[in-house]
């Protein structure tokens, strides 16, 4: 009879993936996955933006108003998530399989715990918070029929989030990929019929792209929810001790606290920025508006290489194995800088096409295209920010990479962008972006860089 090595896998265990192979292809391979999976996510946003711009301008700026107060929500599920995939992904690494499991279960009883709070806090200050951000009072009245529902849903939104950063913490990023792809299918298909009324669905506007969105993440809450308990054995019954359960939500807290805060720091630099767009007119906000659901949209390459950019690093740490961590560090800027520069020329070359895609309303076809060729040109700089922050978090070190977040939009992108709507308006506060990425981009490099040479043997 003979006995299973330590090492070797099991049909019940995750395995350490990502310990194996070569750096580049690994890394390609996994962000092409990821890639499709995060595509998906945003084209929700990017098709819900599409249709709630041919019901009017008023409609287009009262969705883009919506933004920031929604990614804020989101980023508390990223960093949960960015947590979850650390901690995990180091288990992993380790071989401690009963870690794994209990911190997976930990981390998402964690997770519905703090979104029923957010959702009952925000659902109850819908008015205050975006009369704060600049709406009007009939832009207040369209905005609560959107976020009325969505506050009502977002669980659907957030836990499957955290669930599949758990799955990609093994280095499978090809299952919760797919599962958002049908998602967005699904969702592509439900808001012209949900908005516009087709056949015998009611026309429900607003409140239709909301409703599309959260049925169609409802499939991935079906589904992650199997593959982590069913598939993949990553889920315990078992009740912890208070002890255990307290270890787990420190550990997680240490880590996603900073990693939510910095990713919050985003869509709040947005609202102030919608804000300041808000005085320029509703032209003014539904660009800001579609330009940051692009750039969301464009910035794919490298935000699937810094999703995957965590586990991988976690399993390597975890295994020991230093080299191949600073290989994909190397790899990390070669491949942001190639990226960032490639996407200033496509979408400087096709800014009239897309501006014309999202609005009739010659003023915002205007500004989207002013958008979309003077912000692109600091791409190459805020992907080394993206990439470089996901290194901190990966190394479990979530202060550092917020105090680089937190220099590129407080300290560089506000003042910068208040000082250019001081002298050119709208396209002073696009100006005021694309410099805060380049400088930001220059200080995200010098310290990758140093990372680096500490690795070094």
């Amino acid at each position: 009879m003979t006995t299973q090595s330590p090492s070797s896998p099991t049909p019940n265990k995750p395995s350490a993936r990502l310990t194996q192979g070569p750096v580049d292809k690994t890394l390609i391979s996994l962000s092409r996955h990821m890639a499709l999976g995060i595509v998906s996510i945003i084209f929700i946003n990017v098709v819900d933006t599409f249709y709630v711009g041919q019901l009017g301008a008023k409609e287009l700026a009262a969705i883009s108003f919506t933004f920031p107060v929604t990614m804020i929500v989101i980023s508390l599920a990223m960093g949960l998530s960015i947590g979850t995939s650390a901690l995990v992904s180091r288990a992993i690494g380790s071989g401690d399989h009963d870690q794994v499991k209990r911190l997976t279960t930990d981390c998402l009883a964690l997770a519905f715990i703090l979104v029923v709070l957010v959702a009952l806090t925000g659902y109850l200050t819908i008015g205050p918070t975006f009369t704060l951000l600049g709406a009007s009072v009939q832009q207040i009245d369209l905005i609560h029929t959107y976020m009325s529902v969505w506050y009502i849903g977002v669980g659907l939104v957030v836990i499957p989030m955290v669930g599949n950063s758990a799955i990609r913490a093994t280095g499978d990023t090809k299952t919760p990929s797919r599962v958002m792809m049908v998602a967005a299918a699904v969702n592509i298909i439900l808001d012209p019929l949900l908005i516009f009324g087709i056949g015998p669905f009611p026309r429900l506007e607003l409140t239709g792209a909301a409703l599309a969105t959260l049925i169609s993440y409802s499939l991935t809450f079906l589904f992650s929810t199997w593959v982590l308990g069913i598939r993949e054995k990553m889920l315990t019954f078992a009740l912890p001790s208070l002890t255990d359960l307290w270890h787990s939500w420190q550990s997680l807290f240490r880590l996603a606290i900073p990693a939510a805060a910095t990713n919050m720091m985003a869509p709040v630099t947005i609202g102030i920025l919608t804000h300041l767009a808000a005085s320029y007119g509703d032209a003014a906000v539904a660009a800001l508006g579609v330009g940051t659901r692009i750039e969301s949209l464009a910035m794919i390459g490298v935000m699937a290489l810094s999703s995957v950019l965590t586990p991988f690093i976690g399993q390597n740490w975890g295994a020991k194995k230093h080299d191949r961590v600073q290989q994909s560090l190397n790899f990390a800027i070669k491949f942001a800088l190639l990226w960032g520069a490639s996407l200033c020329i496509v979408l400087a070359l096709s800014a009239p096409v897309i501006s014309r895609l999202f609005s009739d309303n010659p003023d915002v076809i205007g500004l989207i295209e002013i958008f979309l060729r003077m912000v692109p040109i600091s791409y190459a700089g805020m992907g080394l920010i993206i990439v470089t922050s996901s290194t901190y978090n990966a190394f479990q070190q979530p202060k550092q990479a917020a105090v680089l977040v937190l220099t590129r939009l407080f300290v560089l992108m506000v003042p910068l962008a208040l000082i250019g709507a001081q002298i050119w308006g709208v396209i002073g506060i696009f100006a005021g972006v694309m410099v805060a990425n380049v400088l930001a981009g220059v200080f995200a490099y010098t310290k990758l860089k140093r990372k680096i040479k500490v690795l070094e043997p």
